[in-house]
C-alpha cells in the first residue's frame, strides 16, 4: 500500500515530515503512528491504516513533499526493504509513465492509467481512506512541470495559463504562491515596474537600516486570505457600546462560588471572552439568517452555531472553533477555549477544528485596544471585533455617573448580512451581554 502525503485541508498544498517513528523494515498495525507532518497552521501524526511492514520510506524527516506525493510503502511479511534515500534524493517521484511515441508525448501522458484503488489509498488524520474522488495528487504540464492541487484550483478560477508561470518550490514545483503572484500582479509592463516589488521597496532605506525576515508558511497564507477577503468580500462595520457591569458582577459571583473550600482552589476560572462567545453564540442562534456563509451561487444557512476564536501564536495567528457553542454552559466554553488556544499555540490542532463556522470573534480588550474592526475571515460572513472594558461616563437626570462599557465592532460581509440584519444582530448580541444571568442558564 502507497502511503500518501494527506490533505489537510483545503488551501493546504505541502507538508513537511518533522519526524519518522517507524523505519524501514519495522511492523505496523492499524493506528500505529508512522510520521508526524508540519503545515502552515498544525502539525500533526499520521496513523497507519493497514498491517504489514514499513518496507520503504522515500521523504526523510525535514523534507518537505506536496500533497498526494508517496512518502512510504507498507507491504506484506517478508517484503524486501529499501533503505532510507540520501537527502538529495527524497523529493517524491513522480508515478511512472508508460512508454509512448515521441509525437504523442503528451497525450499518452494524460492517458496513461492510473493506480489501481487499492494501491493508491492515503491516510488521513482520522483514520478514514480517502476515495479516488478526494485524491488531490499533483498534476504535471507538458514541459514536466509538477503543480500543487490549489495552484491548479486558484488558476482555473481567476483563468491564469500555468504554463506562463515560473516554479518557486522545491524540485520546480509550481505552488499557490506563483499562481496568487500572478493574480495580484498589474498586467501592464508600466503598473508592473510602479509596484512595490522587494527590490523598490529596499532602494527607499539604507542597506544597513533593516533586517530582512523571510516568509513562513504561515505568514504567507495569513497574507494571501487577508488580501481575498479585502478584495472580494464587501465589508461593512456596525459599532455599538454594550454596557458590562452586570456581566462583571455576575462573573465575579460564579468565580467566587467555583472556590473549593477544602483547598482553596477553584474547579474553574471564567472569563468576559467566555461570556462574549457565548452571548455571540446565543445571538447567532436568535437571528439564524446571519448564521450563514456566501456560497457563490448560493447562501449557506447552518443550524448550529459554531464560532471562531482568534487565537494569537507565534508568526501569525488561528481560529479554532468552538462548535455548537450556543448549547454549550460557560464552564465548558471556558475548559474548551483553554485546551484549544494551548493546542493551537502548540501547532497541535485537527483541520476540523479551526475549519469552517460562519462567524468569529477577535477580542483585543486584554491588549488596552477601545476599538478595532477585524477582517472577515473567508468564507465567513462575519467576524465580532471586541475592545477593553473601561469606566465611561453616562448622561443621567441627576448629572452623569460612570458605568463600565466596552465597543464592540461588528464586520459583515453584505452579500450575506445586509444592514437592518447586521443592527438586529448587534442588538441580540447587547441584550445577553447586558443580562447576563441568561447566560448562565
Amino acid at each position: 500500500m502507497d502511503v500518501l502525503m494527506p490533505q489537510l485541508g483545503e488551501t493546504v498544498a505541502e507538508g513537511k515530515i518533522t519526524k519518522w517513528f517507524k523505519s524501514a523494515g519495522d511492523k505496523v498495525a492499524p493506528g500505529d503512528n508512522l510520521f508526524e507532518i508540519e503545515t502552515d497552521k498544525v502539525s500533526m501524526e499520521v496513523p497507519a491504516t493497514e498491517a504489514g511492514v514499513l518496507a520503504e520510506v522515500r521523504v526523510a524527516a525535514g523534507e518537505v513533499a506536496p500533497v498526494g506525493a508517496i512518502v512510504a510503502v507498507i507491504a506484506g511479511s517478508g517484503a524486501a526493504v529499501k533503505p532510507m534515500p540520501a537527502p538529495s534524493a527524497t523529493a517524491p517521484s513522480p508515478p511512472p509513465k508508460a512508454p509512448v511515441a515521441p509525437a504523442r508525448a503528451p497525450a499518452a501522458v494524460a492517458a496513461a492509467p492510473s493506480p489501481a484503488p487499492a494501491r493508491a489509498v492515503a491516510l488521513d488524520p482520522f483514520h478514514e481512506v480517502r476515495t479516488p474522488e478526494r485524491n488531490f495528487g499533483p498534476a504535471r504540464l507538458a514541459s514536466g512541470v509538477t503543480v500543487s492541487p490549489l495552484a491548479r484550483r486558484l488558476a482555473a478560477q481567476a483563468g491564469i495559463d500555468l504554463k506562463r508561470l515560473t516554479p518557486s518550490g522545491a524540485h520546480g514545483r509550481l505552488l499557490a504562491r506563483d499562481v496568487e503572484s500572478a493574480i495580484g500582479a498589474p498586467s501592464a509592463p508600466a503598473a508592473r515596474a510602479a509596484g512595490p516589488s522587494a527590490d523598490r521597496v529596499k532602494a527607499l532605506y539604507a542597506p544597513d537600516s533593516y533586517e530582512e525576515v523571510p516568509l513562513d508558511g504561515m505568514r504567507r497564507t495569513i497574507a494571501a486570505r487577508l488580501m481575498e477577503a479585502k478584495q472580494t468580500i464587501p465589508h461593512f462595520y456596525l459599532t455599538a457600546d454594550v454596557t458590562i457591569e452586570r456581566l462583571r458582577e455576575v462573573r465575579e459571583e460564579a468565580n467566587a462560588a467555583a472556590v473549593n473550600d477544602a483547598d482553596g482552589k477553584s474547579s474553574f476560572k471564567l472569563s468576559v471572552n467566555d461570556f462574549v462567545i457565548k452571548a455571540w453564540a446565543l445571538a447567532l442562534a436568535r437571528v439564524p439568517a446571519a448564521n450563514a456563509v456566501w456560497a457563490e451561487d448560493r447562501i449557506l444557512r447552518f443550524r448550529a452555531v459554531d464560532i471562531g476564536v482568534a487565537v494569537a501564536i507565534d508568526g501569525g495567528l488561528i481560529t479554532p472553533l468552538v462548535r455548537d457553542a450556543a448549547t454549550k454552559s460557560l464552564i465548558d466554553i471556558s475548559a474548551e477555549m483553554k485546551d484549544l488556544a494551548e493546542r493551537a499555540r502548540a501547532k497541535r490542532l485537527k483541520p476540523n477544528e479551526y475549519q469552517g463556522g460562519a462567524s468569529a470573534i477577535s477580542n483585543l480588550g486584554m491588549y488596552g485596544i477601545r476599538e478595532f474592526a477585524a477582517i472577515i475571515n473567508p468564507p465567513q460572513a462575519t467576524i465580532l471585533a471586541v475592545g477593553a472594558g473601561e469606566r465611561r461616563p453616562v448622561e443621567t437626570e441627576d448629572g452623569f455617573r460612570f458605568v463600565d462599557k466596552m465597543t464592540v465592532t461588528l464586520s459583515c460581509d453584505h452579500r450575506v448580512v445586509d444592514g437592518a440584519l447586521g443592527a438586529e444582530l448587534l442588538a441580540a448580541f447587547r441584550h445577553f451581554i447586558e443580562h447576563p444571568v441568561g447566560l448562565m442558564v
